[in-house]
C-alpha cells in the first residue's frame, strides 16, 4: 500500500513539473543530439551517495572544463571561423528558486576559450545565457541571452563576491586589456554576428563530482551537456554542436592561493625594506649618498607604489580577501612611502650641497619641486599605461629596467661602489618575485596565460643589468667602455709645480709631506693643495671638497 502511494506521488510531481513547464523552449530534438533522449527527460540519480533523487542541489558557482565539436571539428559553412577542435571552458551558474515545483531559474555566462585563430586577436567569446533547472532529473536548460536590451540580469550577490569571478575580472582590466578594447574586439569578431543570428541552446545533466574532489562539507558537480546552435532562419546550424565538460571550482583553494600570493608579497617587502636599510647604511655620508642615482631610486619607488595601488583596489573589490590584500598594500606603501622617499631625499641634498645653507623657503621650495615631480610622474604613469594598455608586458620590462640609470650613472660620474653587493642581488631577486608569479606560474589565481618565454626574457634583461653593476663595483665603473671613449680624467698625482708656493703639511692628518717619496704618496688637488693619499681617499669617500678651501673635487 504504502509502495503503490510512493509511485503515486513520484507521477503526480512529474505530471505537474511537465505541466507547469511546458511554455520553456524545448531543447530542439535532432538525430545528432548526444545520447538522445537522456538530454530530454535525463535519467534519475541513484547512488547510495547522493541524498535521495528529489534532493535539491545548489549548483551556483564556477565550473571549469572544456569543450569540443560532436564532429571532430566545424562542419557548417555559416560560421567557419570556429576552426578549433577543443579549448578551455568557464561555467557561471546563479540560481534562485521560482513558484514551480522542482524548478530553480538560472542565469550565467559561458566562457569559451580557444575559440577563434590568432587572426581575430580574440581570447576567447562570452555568451551570457539563462534558463531553468529542473532539479528532481538533474536537467540543465539555458538559452542564450545576447543582451540586446542592454541588461544582462545578472546582477545577484554571489558574482558580486565571489573571488575567482572578481579577480579574473580585476586581472583582465589590469594585466590582459581594457574594457574599451574588449568591446570593439567583440564587435569585430564572428561572435558579434552570430548573437544576432543564432539561437544558442545548452542541454546538460548535473551530477555529483567524484568523491577524490570533494573537500569537508561542501558538495561539487559536475556539468556534462551539449550546446546546439540553429541559425534564426531555420537555414541549418551556425555551428556544429559542442560538448561540454566542466566540475565545480573549489573556491576555497582559489582564495587560499590569494592569500598565499599575499604572504608572498608581505615576505618579499620585508626583505626589501631590510635590503634598504643596509644599502641606506653604506651610503650614509654625503659623497656615499651623491653616487646613487636619483632616477634609479625614484623608478624603483614608482614600481612600489602602483603594486600598493594595485593591491589595495583588489582588497576593495572582493570584500573576502580585503584584509590579505591589505596587508600586502600596507607594507608595499611602507616601502616606498617612509623608506625609498626617504632615501630619495637624501640623495636629492646630496647632490644639492650648496642649497643647504640658504635657509628653509628654499628648501621647502626644492622640497616641494620634488614631490611634485615624483607624483606628477606617478599620475602620468596610470594615464600612459591606460592608454598603451595592450603594451603592458613592454612597460614591465621599461618599468624593470631601473638599474640602468645607476650603470650610466656610474660611467658618467666614475663612482666607486655606489651600491652594496647585497642591495644589488637583494632587489634583483626580489623584485622578479611578483613577475615571476603572475605571468610564469601557470595556476595562479589570477587566470593570466603564462608565458614562459616573456619570464626567461625579463630575468635576462634584469640578470645582465645587475652583472654590469657588479662588475663596476669589483673592476670600476668604467672597466667596459674603451679607453678612447673616455672623457679626460684629473689626475691627483700630477708632477708638482715648485713656482707655486703651498704648504708642506697634510691638513687632514696634520702632518707633514715627504716629497722626496714615491709621487703616488701624495695627491695634488686642482686647487694646489697637497695631501697624503690615504688620507684624501678616506675623506673623498665622506665629501667630495677640498678639505682646505672647500671647492668641488672631481671624482679620483
Amino acid at each position: 500500500m504504502k509502495s503503490n502511494l510512493g509511485l503515486g506521488f513520484v507521477l503526480c510531481l512529474s505530471i505537474l513539473v511537465s505541466q507547469q513547464a511546458n511554455g520553456l523552449r524545448p531543447i530542439r530534438e535532432s538525430s545528432r543530439s548526444w545520447g538522445g533522449d537522456q538530454w530530454l527527460f535525463g535519467k534519475k540519480e541513484l547512488s547510495s551517495g547522493s541524498s535521495g533523487p528529489f534532493s535539491a542541489w545548489n549548483i551556483t558557482g564556477t565550473y571549469r572544463g572544456t569543450w569540443k565539436f560532436q564532429d571532430t571539428v566545424n562542419s557548417s559553412s555559416k560560421f567557419p571561423d570556429f576552426r578549433n577542435q577543443n579549448g578551455n571552458s568557464v561555467i557561471e551558474l546563479v540560481t534562485s528558486p521560482t513558484k514551480i515545483t522542482g524548478v530553480h531559474y538560472v542565469q550565467g555566462a559561458v566562457v569559451f576559450h580557444d575559440v577563434f585563430d590568432n587572426e581575430h586577436n580574440v581570447g576567447g567569446a562570452q555568451i551570457k545565457v539563462e534558463g531553468v533547472y529542473i532539479w528532481p532529473f538533474r536537467q540543465l536548460r539555458l538559452v542564450a541571452n545576447s543582451g540586446k536590451n542592454g541588461d544582462s540580469g545578472l546582477e545577484d550577490d554571489y558574482l558580486l563576491s565571489n573571488p575567482y569571478h572578481l579577480l579574473g575580472i580585476f586581472s583582465t582590466q589590469v594585466l590582459q586589456e581594457s574594457p574599451r578594447d574588449r568591446m570593439s574586439k567583440q564587435k569585430a569578431s564572428p561572435i558579434h554576428e552570430m548573437e544576432k543570428h543564432c539561437n544558442i541552446e545548452i542541454a546538460a545533466q548535473i551530477s555529483r563530482a567524484s568523491s577524490t574532489e570533494n573537500s569537508g562539507d561542501k558538495d561539487y558537480y559536475h556539468i556534462e551537456g551539449l550546446m546546439e546552435s540553429p541559425a534564426v532562419d531555420d537555414d541549418g546550424d551556425c555551428f556544429s554542436p559542442l560538448l561540454l565538460n566542466a566540475t565545480s571550482i573549489n573556491v576555497d583553494v582559489y582564495y587560499n592561493k590569494a592569500v598565499n600570493y599575499t604572504l608572498m608579497v608581505t615576505f618579499v617587502s620585508f626583505l626589501q625594506v631590510l635590503l634598504l636599510i643596509r644599502q641606506m647604511e653604506h651610503s650614509n655620508t654625503q659623497s656615499g649618498a651623491a653616487k646613487v642615482s636619483i632616477v634609479m631610486i625614484g623608478q624603483q619607488a614608482n614600481m612600489d607604489s602602483y603594486l600598493c595601488l594595485l593591491h589595495l583596489t583588489a582588497g576593495i573589490l572582493v570584500e573576502s580577501l580585503f584584509n590579505a590584500f591589505a596587508t600586502a598594500a600596507f607594507f608595499k606603501f611602507v616601502v616606498f612611502s617612509i623608506f625609498e622617499m626617504r632615501y630619495l631625499l637624501a640623495i636629492w641634498k646630496a647632490t644639492r650641497p650648496s642649497n643647504s645653507g640658504e635657509g628653509w623657503e628654499t628648501m621647502r621650495r626644492e622640497l616641494s619641486f620634488l614631490y611634485s615631480r615624483f607624483y606628477g610622474i606617478l599620475l602620468g604613469g596610470i594615464l600612459i599605461m591606460y592608454e598603451l594598455h595592450n603594451y603592458m608586458r613592454w612597460i614591465l620590462l621599461l618599468m624593470y629596467s631601473f638599474w640602468i640609470p645607476q650603470i650610466v650613472a656610474n660611467v658618467v660620474r666614475d663612482s666607486r661602489k655606489p651600491l652594496h653587493p647585497y642591495y644589488i642581488l637583494g632587489m634583483t631577486v626580489t623584485r622578479l618575485a611578483i613577475p615571476l608569479y603572475v605571468f610564469g606560474c601557470p595556476k595562479n589565481f589570477m587566470r593570466v596565460e603564462a608565458s614562459n618565454a616573456w619570464c626567461i626574457g625579463l630575468c635576462a634583461f634584469i640578470g645582465f643589468q645587475a652583472a654590469v653593476l657588479l662588475l663596476q663595483h669589483y673592476f670600476g665603473s668604467r672597466c667596459f667602455v674603451p679607453r678612447k671613449m673616455l672623457p679626460e680624467k684629473y689626475n691627483y698625482y700630477r708632477r708638482l709645480d715648485h713656482d707655486v708656493n703651498r704648504s708642506r703639511d697634510c691638513v687632514i692628518c696634520m702632518a707633514t709631506i715627504d716629497l722626496r717619496r714615491r709621487t703616488n704618496d701624495c695627491m695634488v688637488t686642482p686647487c694646489e693643495h697637497l695631501f697624503h693619499s690615504d688620507c684624501l681617499q678616506r675623506w673623498m669617500d665622506i665629501k667630495m671638497e677640498c678639505p682646505t678651501c672647500r671647492r668641488t673635487l672631481p671624482p679620483a
